[in-house]
């Protein structure tokens, strides 16, 4: 074969397709886009048998082929395409065995794309557990596809379903008979939309007649050619798929019933149904649910500090035992002060990014994490959105672009652009770096009640901050922004379950491995450009610097080393760096910022976590204890002319609500114009985060000052 052999993943959301592709894939994935479009590809390699490996494709979830969403909208085009170069040779239908009959519709209409299909059923567990009992042969039989029974989170069924593959890979599969037999499927008009746009089923022409406006893959002159045939047949896309789906579940009807054995409702009680008593109570549950919050930022601080401790002061060993290798000059200084304390600046929160996405990780396994999203349509509503949008923003605590593009499933246009606009203030993954290093500066490590942490309820109450924030900007922008589009929320609640602790620990390692990687090269290379900046400055002003040291030295040679040190504190601040913090210092000073700091913000607008690797690159350049001082250490140690501390309580808390409310992400404003289309609503979101960041900042700093 000219391309690999390819197999698409597709399913109804929460159908166990994901964890079918982790099943199958294991290490071998790798996460991009899909394209002309920012939504998710995920794609991987899988050892079929020995003569086959397959690359798999795993499709945005979909509950039918009518796409309604920008998501399903993927789907629907990888499908339909003859042309792309991604559109699969099999498609594993992914069914939850306890919704069949959804499920069997979905599949139905991919078997009539002629496309070789096979039925893998999930969460047969659950189905016995409510009293269902499918006969699996049988449904192989009646829906004329091969159907496997898997459980892919206890890796079972996998071997059978690889067996499949093989099968179907080395044989020619016979053609099948339509799943349904309507009068649109055998007209002539249909034929010629076949042959026009080169599809190999009638089922796929009628999808075409249905949305060729909206397909990107057909061109103008098709588009007028069907047009035409359309007007001539009048055509009635709304009655043809009425007509359709009662032919489909007719035909699933008959085939439920001969596979299908349900007992009485009555007679069981599933535990999930039992655990959301008390889960979903109004009351009961939100208690629930700040707990649970509680608990995982609480446990940030608590699982990430021993390891945090160890990174930061091996890092600062090795810079001592680099700072005496090495010979004295700007060689060593760069070495030193820029790439080793840039790449200090990066790994030390490595283990709190790790477990941010672990725990959050956990949540989405469990089942817990819709359960959320539930609870809280209630207050999302009373903001003039609805629970669709809570999975963005809480997507939005690991990171803001992929979360943006999540706002695409919102079908509510005003929504879905209010979702897009007010996401950004949840307080993401690149904030925690700046929240832990500045709370552990500022808050004293103390218990509260014996129990509680008061770093971590700081971290807890600036999350809960940047929601509420989010909830009561997004009311502000319900009365501005007019519509009468109306939009509902439907919800299925995944089965409570056992969370995959190798899908855990892999998301672990690729969000770790991600940070390093990604934000890394920005932290490194800025730190360079800031070391550069921070060691030259205008040649005459660094002379004159270096002249009133020397002379001073040459009269009191016993101050040397004091001297030196106020010297390379002196040339610092005339360097470039300096001249730059000290142009923006007369804005900040009410902030209760100083020049480096400024610096930092500065900086900080690529990407908020560079917070961290400019700081550490600032308190370096010049300090002759670099080596052998943590970055807390020095920044505990800073002091303004006055002789005061640069980070009080009142310094320290203005930062954290400047960096929770500030648009401080460039990638972040890049998405939301694509996702929008327009630079006006990018311009609008920095404009009002800033607002509100400097706003809040010089409000806090002048309460606790």
């Amino acid at each position: 074969m000219n391309r690999p052999y390819t197999i698409a993943l597709v399913g109804n959301p929460n159908s166990g397709k994901s964890s079918l592709f982790n099943a199958l894939t294991g290490l071998n994935q790798k996460v991009g886009n899909f394209a002309g479009v920012t939504v998710d590809k995920k794609t991987g390699t899988s050892r079929i048998s020995d003569s086959l490996t397959a690359n798999i494709i795993d499709l945005p979830g979909t509950y039918s082929l009518y796409p309604k969403s920008a998501d399903e909208q993927v789907t629907y085009e990888v499908l339909l395409n003859q042309a792309n170069t991604e559109r699969p040779d099999l498609v594993i239908v992914i069914a939850d065995a306890a919704n069949l009959k959804r499920n069997l519709l979905f599949c139905s209409q991919i078997m009539d794309l002629k496309v070789p299909v096979i039925m893998a059923l999930t969460m047969m567990d659950i189905a016995q557990s409510k009293g269902i009992t499918i006969d699996t042969a049988g449904l192989q039989r009646l829906v004329g596809v091969p159907v496997v029974s898997i459980n892919p989170r206890k890796n079972k069924g996998i071997a059978t379903l690889k067996k499949a593959v093989h099968d179907i890979y080395k044989s020619s599969p016979t053609p099948r008979p339509d799943f349904i037999s309507i009068p649109a499927l055998s007209s002539e008009w249909i034929e010629e939309i076949k042959e026009l746009c080169h599809q190999t089923s009638n089922y796929a022409a009628l999808h075409i007649a249905c949305n060729y406006a909206g397909l990107q893959h057909i061109n103008a002159a098709q588009r007028i050619r069907i047009a035409a045939l359309l007007g001539e047949a009048g055509f009635h896309k709304s009655r043809i798929q009425a007509e359709e789906i009662v032919q489909r579940y007719k035909k699933i009807d008959t085939i439920m019933q001969l596979c299908v054995v349900t007992e009485s409702p009555m007679k069981r009680m599933v535990i999930s149904d039992r655990i959301d008593k008390t889960l979903l109570h109004p009351v009961h549950g939100n208690v629930i649910l700040l707990l649970v919050l509680f608990l995982l930022f609480q446990s940030i601080f608590w699982l990430a500090q021993y390891p945090m401790d160890w990174i930061e002061q091996a890092f600062a060993m090795g810079g001592h035992w680099l700072g005496t290798l090495l010979p004295s000059g700007y060689f060593a200084d760069f070495v030193v002060n820029g790439i080793w304390a840039g790449l200090g600046g990066i790994a030390v929160f490595v283990p709190q990014i790790m477990i941010l996405f672990g725990l959050i990780t956990i949540l989405e396994d469990s089942g817990y994490m819709a359960r959320i999203s539930f609870l809280t349509d209630r207050i999302m509503r009373s903001a003039g959105l609805n629970g669709r949008s809570v999975m963005p923003l809480i997507s939005g605590m690991a990171c803001a672009v992929p979360a943006i593009m999540a706002a695409r499933t919102i079908q509510n246009r005003k929504e879905r652009l209010v979702t897009i606009l007010v996401t950004p203030l949840m307080s993401c993954s690149a904030r925690l770096p700046v929240y832990t290093m500045l709370i552990g500066l500022v808050v004293p490590d103390k218990a509260i009640l014996g129990i509680f942490n008061m770093r971590g309820l700081v971290l807890m109450g600036l999350y809960l901050l940047g929601f509420f924030m989010a909830l009561i900007v997004a009311k502000v922008m319900d009365l501005i922004i007019k519509t009468k589009e109306r939009n509902f929320f439907l919800l299925e609640l995944p089965v409570y379950r056992m969370p995959r602790w190798k899908n855990v620990g892999i998301t672990m390692l690729e969000k770790g491995k991600i940070f390093i990687r990604d934000v890394g090269k920005i932290i490194i290379m800025l730190s360079l450009v800031l070391w550069a900046l921070a060691a030259f400055g205008p040649p005459a002003q660094m002379k004159a610097v270096d002249a009133k040291y020397d002379a001073l030295i040459q009269a009191a040679p016993q101050n040397a080393d004091e001297l030196n040190a106020l010297r390379a504190t002196d040339k610092l601040e005339h360097s470039f760096a300096g001249i730059l913090g000290h142009a923006i210092e007369p804005a900040i000073t009410p902030l209760g910022y100083d020049w480096k700091i400024g610096i930092a913000l500065i900086t900080s607008f690529a990407a908020r976590e560079v917070f961290v690797g400019t700081m550490a690159t600032l308190y370096s350049v010049g300090d002759a204890d670099s080596g052998t001082k943590t970055l807390t250490d020095k920044m505990e140690a800073a002091k303004r002319e006055d002789g005061s501390p640069v980070y009080t309580l009142a310094t320290g808390l203005s930062l954290l609500i400047f960096y929770a409310f500030a648009m401080q992400c460039m990638s972040t404003l890049a998405i939301v114009k694509r996702e929008t289309r327009s630079w006006k609503y990018p311009a609008i979101q920095f404009a009002y985060m800033a607002a509100l960041a400097y706003v809040g900042a010089l409000v806090v700093y002048q309460l606790f000052r």
